[in-house]
């Protein structure tokens, strides 16, 4: 069976960057075989975080009709973590003993929460082990 592994914002934000066809295409795998498997999830912060990228940053913002139906389709059925006052604090630990920011250390608190062994993301080392997950960038 494979493990349970977590997908960070910048992964959905690059399956819609066709100047990189690379990450592109790696993103959309990663994106499919998480809805697949059912061993991908996501946190509210990531939907959070896309839905800012998206609908204001990309070069043709995503409208709130096309934004909802992304939501629809893609993020509500991964996203399984939501705020709750143990993964901030949680997160203030990653945080201090990991020199990490403080939306890195959500982004891993969330991961943890749900016994995810796997953080696919390019905002942290390569092949870092942060407690039980380990981090890849899976862009190099």
């Amino acid at each position: 069976m494979n493990a349970k592994y977590f997908l960070d914002t910048n992964i959905f934000v690059y399956s819609f960057d066709a100047l990189n066809p690379d990450k592109q295409k790696c993103a959309k795998e990663l994106i499919k075989k998480a809805l697949e498997d059912g061993t991908g999830c996501i946190s509210y912060q990531v939907v959070q975080e896309f839905f800012n990228v998206s609908t204001r940053k990309f070069s043709t913002p995503l409208s709130a009709k096309d934004a909802d139906g992304y939501l629809t389709m893609f993020l509500e059925p991964l996203c399984e973590i939501f705020s709750t006052i143990t993964i901030y604090r949680k997160a203030l630990e990653i945080m201090e003993r990991w020199q990490c920011s403080f939306n890195d250390s959500l982004i891993i608190a969330s991961a943890a929460s749900t016994d995810c062994r796997i953080l696919y993301t390019e905002d942290l080392q390569h092949n870092q082990k942060i407690e039980s997950l380990k981090i890849i960038n899976p862009f190099v």
